[in-house]
């Protein structure tokens, strides 16, 4: 037997991991990344193999992390985290600076630039080692955005590709956004909210919204 729970004990931050597709920048939120030495420093990802981001690194042999802290827009999440680069210039919404010709958010806490030196292969995510080529800070007066903040306090789902993605059976009769997962529980009744309201992690808008009961 295994029990999914224990796996969320585990900690966990919150990142856009960015590559190249010719000149075409691309990227995907991640959380599964951990250095692995300090000396001639050493990081490895997780990222799934359906990512169209996984294919860029996989050809470029690059990729750029960009460390997310906890008033990060969540329209940069909804974008890099619940859309493919394949359809979308995700990078054009948002500032961003090109280190090493690879794509850094500006609003971050700071970013790490690796070439790829080593991977592995599961059955659903390739776990590149890169050999971290350039770093620094950006912003350092922001808390890192941890996972178990993203789902606690901003109420965040994750991607299915995500590594750390696990089903859950959401409770009954709550609006439910269709594209992210986002279940609406604020004080004001889902139907009285504004035409214009959005989703605060996906940002699409108020017609994506269904209405999800226990018996569904």
């Amino acid at each position: 037997m295994i029990s999914t729970e224990v796996f969320k004990n585990f900690s966990y931050g919150v990142y856009i991991v960015g590559s190249k597709e010719n000149d075409r920048s691309v990227g995907c939120i991640a959380n599964s990344i951990m250095q692995v030495t300090s000396q001639n420093p050493t990081i490895a990802i997780s990222i799934n193999n359906d990512n169209y981001t996984n294919m860029c690194i996989e050809k470029t042999k690059m990729f750029s992390i960009s460390i997310l802290h906890e008033k990060t827009n969540q329209e940069i999440i909804g974008t890099f985290g619940f859309s493919t680069s394949k359809d979308n210039n995700k990078w054009e919404k948002f500032e961003h600076l090109q280190v090493e010709n690879l794509p850094v958010l500006k609003d971050s806490i700071g970013y790490v630039i690796c070439k790829v030196v080593d991977k592995m292969q599961t059955k659903t995510h390739t776990v590149f080692l890169g050999e971290v080529i350039e770093a620094d800070m950006l912003l350092n007066n922001q808390e890192p955005m941890t996972y178990a903040y993203y789902h606690n306090v901003i109420k965040g789902k994750s991607p299915k590709n995500a590594p750390t993605y696990i089903e859950e059976k959401e409770s009954n009769d709550k609006y439910v956004c269709d594209i992210c997962g986002y279940v609406y529980d604020g004080d004001i009744p889902f139907e009285d909210l504004p035409d214009d309201y959005i989703c605060p992690v996906c940002g699409v808008g108020k017609e994506h919204f269904k209405l999800r009961k226990d018996n569904d």
